[in-house]
């Protein structure tokens, strides 16, 4: 019997001049930045969307997608209760608070749930880089679901990633997914800028520190895997209050000491693109 022919690496494949796929950039935006979990219920959405609107506070051009497609939250998170306009051929991503919004939510009931397959999360996904009109943006935001499943691989595949930030808080069943998340991204070409521990710690009325979902492990993995870490960011009721409104805190109170470390973050994220 014939031997099998081994596959080809990439080396091997540019060496006789056959082209491989290209990632493409979405329309309309010059850096796409992923904000991933790998673990649901650490504050990633959170996270993204007052990056978004730090990073418009210091003065980029900003877009904001909800890639989360079983569980959108930028809608209630932004105030945003309409649904986005066509001109027959694209979407137009709905503007709040200067950031260009778009989001599975704005296109379906809240309470509706969705219950789709793989195929459609990945049509839904293409939807949202190749069919929504996009303008002028330096940075897009794209806040990924948990995990590492279809839409992930969609987008690290098939998009053009500028990097992606891995939020997660230090106890060590969060930190399991992280660094499958980050093994996943490393795999499949996608630059981790680094990590954020998100709730951290607490500060109570003795204004003593208290880390309820333990300490340092955030910090420690991004060292394990020589990546960046990026900072802390601590429990505070006013987070979660404002975002219930609608009116995110760095939006609302920019002096706050929450927004000073989402301003100081994004700030390091613009030097290390411009």
């Amino acid at each position: 019997m014939p031997k099998e022919k081994p596959e080809l690496s990439d080396a091997m494949r540019a060496k006789l001049g056959r082209k491989l796929p290209e990632k493409n950039p979405i329309r309309g935006t010059k850096f796409t930045i992923a904000i991933s979990s790998a673990k649901g219920g650490v504050g990633k959405s959170t996270f993204a969307t007052n990056l978004a609107l730090a990073l418009k506070t210091i003065g980029c051009k900003v877009g904001l997608l909800d890639a989360d497609i079983y569980g959108p939250s930028i809608p209630k998170m932004l105030g945003i209760d309409e649904k986005p306009k066509s001109d027959g051929q694209k979407l137009k991503p709905i503007n709040k608070y200067d950031v260009q919004c778009m989001s599975i939510g704005f296109l379906a009931d809240q309470q509706t749930p969705m219950i789709w397959r793989g195929p459609m999360v990945t049509s839904a996904i293409r939807t949202f880089t190749q069919k929504v009109n996009w303008k002028d943006l330096d940075f897009i935001i794209v806040d990924m679901p948990p995990g590492t499943g279809d839409t992930q691989l969609t987008f690290s595949q098939e998009i053009k990633m500028d990097g992606a930030i891995i939020v997660s808080t230090p106890q060590e069943v969060a930190l399991l997914d992280v660094k499958r998340g980050i093994k996943m991204f490393d795999k499949l070409g996608v630059k981790v800028l680094g990590l954020v521990d998100n709730m951290s710690y607490f500060v109570g009325d003795d204004e003593k520190k208290y880390a309820i979902f333990g300490q340092g492990g955030v910090e420690k993995t991004a060292k394990e895997f020589k990546k960046d870490f990026l900072g802390e960011i601590p429990i505070n009721p006013e987070i979660g209050k404002q975002g219930d409104l609608g009116i995110p805190i760095v939006e609302c109170n920019p002096n706050h000491e929450i927004s000073k470390i989402y301003l100081n973050l994004a700030e390091k994220i613009k030097s290390s693109f411009t």
